[in-house]
């Protein structure tokens, strides 16, 4: 039967495996329909680097084939997914979203890509990303292999760096889910950015082996998908112990929504700064009725402040320092002048004048950072914070120009909560929860490291109260 209408392309995958099991569609109808609409609104969205289209179909087949005898491999089985293009695909180009590795091809799958093969899900494309994943620091949202990745909602408007294809495909119905990485918030910013739920998984959880590396104590690689629970399904299929991986935290994870707590059993830490003067002004509102949604389920809110460390500069110093001898052979073959960003050029140039000293004073104080979090997560299990202070800015506008004033007594609050989360390691899932003048904002919920069931507890609820991961762009 022919896939009618646009219904099952913001289905969830939960939703997309359900209706294959059912018979409602075979995985191959399914995997053409997703196939041909990735290929259509990817191009125009500049959210597509590679259509895996003959692969995706053959798998396709092999599916259909497995349910015919009841070989059923989980939730995923069937659902079309994207990657980001700097994850491994083998025979195929893994371009990194930069022009001197656009004919760079490795033979081995990536890991996560490897697991989700074997449930079962098919990949439909590779996804368009930052060129480097940001390395170096980029100042235009063209900061790119494919151009500008354009925001579903408004193509006036970026999608989100540098997992913008994955947080685009995503919500403009052109796969069922993708997987994204971060070193700095470049899964929790599309997800806000584009309306879609994001999900960082605590560091060393899931491999990163056949990804690109831009540091190696940072980097993290996660799901964007339509809904919390379907973050959970994906987690559970992608996180494991990988010799290939050598700083691989050794854990798996199962996906227990049965074992929630009661909500009333959570504490959360907020901070009314956060929402009332880091927010930009148009978004307050809708920051404001989101919070009162987590109010009224019942779990104890108390304010609190993020420890006190200089969250920017740590980050940047420790990315610079590894990114530094990640492309030092791209720097110094001089190929880092054809990259698209003459500032993002200079950054990585830049790097290497980092001394010892100062990355491992970096370092130092990231120890004790991390110490911090631990104290500061004694009576909390989780807090909640705006994911970015404001919606997507217009691709033409450099994303270094200032965009929110400082609170007048400065205060912290949890809006550091972006670095600070990555250079502890902690888990983070971004949720959809308002549109402002026509464009997404989301909000973060931060826990303690391996927790990723409480915070997937919390944002399901508040998804069973809310329908703006429901909402869909009219791409």
């Amino acid at each position: 039967m022919a896939i009618a209408g646009d219904d099952v392309f913001f289905a969830s995958a939960a939703e997309l495996n359900a209706g294959w099991r059912k018979g409602d569609y075979s995985c191959v109808e399914l995997t053409k329909a997703y196939v041909d609409r990735l290929e259509r609104l990817g191009a125009s969205h500049n959210a597509l680097a590679l259509s895996l289209r003959s692969e995706a179909l053959k798998k396709a087949k092999d599916v259909d084939g497995e349910r015919k005898r009841e070989r059923f491999r989980g939730r995923l089985q069937a659902v079309p997914f994207g990657a980001k293009d700097l994850l491994a695909w083998p025979k195929h180009p893994t371009t990194w979203g930069a022009k001197p590795y656009a004919d760079q091809v490795f033979e081995q799958p990536a890991t996560v890509l490897k697991k989700l093969d074997a449930k079962g899900a098919v990949l439909v494309g590779k996804l368009a990303m930052i060129q480097l994943a940001g390395g170096g620091g980029y100042r235009y949202p063209k900061s790119s292999l494919t151009g500008p990745c354009l925001n579903p909602w408004n193509k006036g408007h970026w999608a989100g760096g540098s997992s913008s294809g994955s947080g685009a495909a995503v919500a403009g119905g052109m796969v069922g889910f993708a997987l994204g990485s971060e070193t700095s918030g470049s899964i929790l910013t599309p997800a806000a950015f584009c309306g879609v739920t994001g999900l960082r998984p605590t560091y060393g959880l899931v491999s990163r082996a056949g990804a690109m590396a831009l540091s190696w104590t940072l980097d993290k690689v996660g799901p964007l998908a339509r809904t919390a629970e379907d973050c959970g399904i994906i987690l559970e299929a992608i996180a494991g112990s990988d010799p290939g991986d050598p700083m691989s935290a050794g854990k798996s994870f199962y996906y227990a929504p049965q074992f929630t707590r009661p909500m009333k059993d959570y504490t959360i830490g907020y901070a009314k700064v956060d929402w009332e003067e880091w927010a930009e002004p148009e978004t307050r509102q809708a920051f404001a009725a989101a919070l009162e949604v987590f109010r009224s389920l019942g779990v104890k809110l108390k304010e609190v402040e993020l420890p006190d460390y200089p969250y920017g500069p740590l980050v940047s110093t420790v990315l610079q320092g590894e990114a530094s001898s990640i492309f030092e052979e791209l720097v110094s073959s001089g190929k880092v002048d054809q990259i698209a960003d003459a500032k993002q050029a200079a950054g990585l140039k830049a790097a290497g004048d980092l001394s010892a000293k100062d990355y491992l004073k970096a370092m130092r104080v990231r120890s004790l950072l991390q110490a911090a979090f631990k104290d500061f997560f004694y009576e909390l299990d989780m807090v909640i914070a705006p994911t970015r202070t404001g919606v997507a800015s217009g691709i033409d506008v450099a994303l270094d120009a200032p965009r929110t004033a400082v609170p007048a007594d400065r205060k912290r609050g949890i809006s550091g909560h972006v670095p600070a989360g990555n250079l502890a390691g902690l888990p983070a899932l971004s949720l959809p929860c308002g549109l402002v003048s026509g464009l997404p904002v989301g909000v973060t919920l931060m826990g303690r490291a391996f927790t990723e069931n409480a915070l997937l507890a919390v944002g399901q609820q508040f998804q069973q109260k809310t329908d703006w991961h429901k909402k869909r762009p009219a791409v």
